[in-house]
């Protein structure tokens, strides 16, 4: 099965390309043209992608580098919930490419880790359209051969925990896996679901953690998720929610 029939058969479009500055940026290109929903962009490589919080991406050949374009996936103020979707959809994909799920594990806000190590980026991006509808753009990046070396987290790549695999296998399953996502979702009806199931898998829940945004670190212990997806943080007694930051484990001499 190739890339396009794939995504096809999970009721996605695609366009595919060798290599690009960023997936994220053809595929808002896509929507402000007045693409459908529903479509994906996807790279051999890319020169200018990039993570959350303005980072660099990455983008050498033998990984899965995919955006995914969307309008109206839900409402404005809740966009920020598509990133729970995304890893939740990288979790499925990573087990279906034969990891067994202790080994996979979701880090706050929308990191996927095996082994407790990095194995995927996600950035979410929206942009209003010229008929007053909304398109959102959920960007991922899986490291199926290789990883970068010089990163803030530990990082891993499916061969190297042992996954003889392509990125064709692991965008056909990531394809089935998002449709059963979004489908669950709902637009933002389901979220419920969404962190339900995004706290089954959950690391160091209920374990000292540190917070560090651009302004201040802080830490307590990870006490979960609120209604709306903001991690709940416990210090001195106090449940204090936490809207953005880097999260860090003891794991990684950091906490």
């Amino acid at each position: 099965m190739n890339i396009v029939s794939a995504a096809a058969r999970s009721g996605f479009t695609l366009e595919h390309h060798e290599t690009v500055g960023s997936t994220n940026d053809l595929a808002m290109d896509h929507l402000r043209r007045g693409g459908a929903s529903r479509h994906f962009v996807i790279a051999s490589s890319q020169t200018g992608g990039r993570g959350r919080l303005g980072r660099q991406w990455v983008s050498k050949p033998g990984n899965l580098y995919v955006s995914l374009a969307l309008v109206d996936p839900a409402p404005q103020p809740l966009a920020f919930q598509l990133g729970f979707v995304a890893a939740l959809t990288i979790h499925e994909t990573l087990l279906a490419s034969g990891l067994d799920s202790d080994r996979v594990s979701l880090k706050w806000p929308n990191d996927v880790l095996v082994d407790g190590r990095k194995i995927s980026g996600i950035l979410v991006e929206g942009t209003p359209l010229a008929d007053g509808h909304i398109g959102v753009v959920i960007g991922c990046g899986i490291n199926v051969a290789n990883h970068p070396s010089e990163t803030l987290y530990p990082v891993t790549n499916l061969t190297a925990a042992g996954i003889s695999t392509t990125v064709v296998a692991v965008f056909s399953a990531f394809a089935q896996a998002f449709d059963k996502t979004l489908a669950l979702y709902r637009a933002g009806m389901g979220f419920a679901v969404i962190r339900e199931a995004w706290l089954d898998a959950a690391h160091g829940l209920g374990g000292p953690i540190v917070v560090r945004d651009r302004k201040e670190e802080r830490q307590g212990v990870f006490k979960g998720l609120d209604p709306d997806g903001r991690l709940l943080l416990e210090q001195s007694g106090a449940i204090v929610p936490v809207i953005a930051g880097d999260v860090f484990y003891q794991s990684e001499g950091n906490a």
